[in-house]
């Protein structure tokens, strides 16, 4: 038995108010882990008011909606889920929380919280929801399973990610026997609009890549305005290059209205996150991000992206 999660569990019967939140921008991970974990509370503890707040992304609408919290959050617990960094929780209240934990899968260089369970070698925090509930024998109602199987399946790429383990694909095989409809949630994730297809097209088109096999892409602000997208629609297309065979690493920069720029990188085998370190930025080995406030700063991650691909090489 997991001593931690035996913790959280006795601070989530402490109190009559949980709110759980997750990172900015979410992708189905964030939103499995986080409302995975709603849903599995309130099947649990009907007597409680559980929320889960932040910011209702429309791409991903299909998978849960956002509720509301108006109180006061001083007599409150506060669950953060899948966000390293707290600059990148989406919303202030976990600041007003009477106690705060920290539940993740990316390497723990923001160590807050009051109580803090991190495994960097899970697939996904919806993993590690998933554990936390079948290791205490907790309900999980079908609504979550889908949830956390759809997180788990995101951040795993459909099992094709190196995050990939033997534990992630027992924990997707037990939620796979709920009542939900696979078929139907993997269509949903993989469909995309005509929007995204012409910007999966634009990469295609006009990345760059070396000789060694680092590409690059960047999309400005009139670019984006001209297809009619917002920034958190071209994450949906963040793993286009690396359908190029040839492409080993890859960094997609997307201009922002104030100026700067947000770099979404990723790797299929060489370890990236030092460069999102150096540059506003963190995230896992083979998936990070980071921030570039102007044009030189560009070129300072490509060149370190070019040579990362070219010492491994």
């Amino acid at each position: 038995m997991n001593n931690t999660f035996e913790e959280i569990l006795e601070k989530i019967r402490d109190y009559d108010q949980i709110i759980i939140l997750r990172h900015q921008s979410p992708d189905p991970d964030a939103l499995g882990s986080q409302c995975g974990l709603r849903e599995i509370l309130w099947a649990n503890f009907p007597e409680k008011k559980i929320y889960a707040t932040g910011f209702d992304e429309p791409t991903l609408a299909y998978l849960t909606a956002m509720d509301r919290f108006e109180g006061d959050a001083s007599e409150c617990l506060v669950i953060v889920c899948d966000t390293a960094n707290r600059p990148r929780i989406d919303g202030k209240i976990w600041q007003k929380a009477d106690c705060l934990i920290k539940i993740d899968h990316h390497p723990n260089d923001d160590n807050y919280g009051d109580l803090i369970y991190v495994d960097d070698s899970a697939s996904s925090v919806s993993e590690i929801i998933c554990d936390f509930a079948l290791s205490l024998h907790l309900t999980i109602p079908d609504s979550g399973a889908r949830l956390l199987y759809a997180g788990i399946i995101g951040d795993t790429g459909r099992f094709l990610y190196p995050n990939t383990s033997a534990k992630t694909l027992y924990f997707a095989s037990e939620l796979a026997k709920f009542d939900f409809d696979r078929a139907v949630l993997g269509r949903e994730m993989s469909s995309f609009d005509m929007k995204t297809a012409r910007l999966q097209a634009y990469i295609y088109e006009n990345m760059v890549i070396s000789a060694n096999g680092a590409a690059c892409v960047t999309l400005t602000q009139d670019l984006l305005k001209s297809m009619d997208l917002r920034d958190s629609e071209t994450s949906s297309a963040v793993g286009t290059p690396g359908n190029i065979q040839e492409v080993k690493a890859w960094a997609i920069f997307v201009e922002q209205p104030d100026g700067h720029y947000r770099v979404r990188m990723r790797s299929k085998t060489i370890p990236i996150n030092g460069i999102a370190k150096r540059h506003d930025g963190g995230g896992h080995l083979l998936a990070s991000g980071a921030n570039a406030y102007s044009y030189e700063e560009l070129e300072e991650i490509w060149k370190e992206l070019e040579e990362a691909v070219s010492a491994k090489k």
